[in-house]
């Protein structure tokens, strides 16, 4: 089966017609990591408060044999670990994995709608 990459772009006013380089950073570093089936990098920054452009909110759906055998929590802990740069000094600020087996998606794969904004960012204090 040939893996399948789906690049996907904010669909709104806001969305930038390049990749940033958080984005492309996240790409890569998962289909190195995983050598996906399927892989779909969101940046779902356009639906918070935050500046246009910006890449801080994304949605990340990994289908991987690597995940055979391994609990959701234990999935979620591999993706963060690869993407520890982006979430401790790269300026991520929400990742939402969906991680599945190869049988999982071809059961279902349905990829389950982003939470509202709830203004987390606008209510986080910046210090010095």
């Amino acid at each position: 089966m040939l893996p399948s990459f789906v690049r996907t772009f904010s669909r709104a006013s806001t969305m930038s017609t390049t990749e940033g380089p958080i984005f492309s950073a996240i790409q890569t570093k998962l289909a190195a990591a995983f050598a996906p089936t399927h892989l779909q990098v969101l940046n779902e920054s356009y639906m918070h408060n935050v500046p246009k452009g910006s890449e801080t909110h994304f949605k990340v759906i990994v289908v991987s044999d690597h995940f055979e055998g391994k609990p959701l929590l234990q999935r979620h802990r591999m993706v963060n670990a690869v993407l520890d740069d982006e979430l401790t000094k790269g300026g991520v600020h929400a990742l939402s994995i969906q991680s599945k087996t190869p049988s999982q998606w071809e059961a279902n794969n349905t990829v389950r709608p982003s939470p509202t904004c709830q203004g987390g960012m606008k209510h986080e204090k910046k210090t010095p």
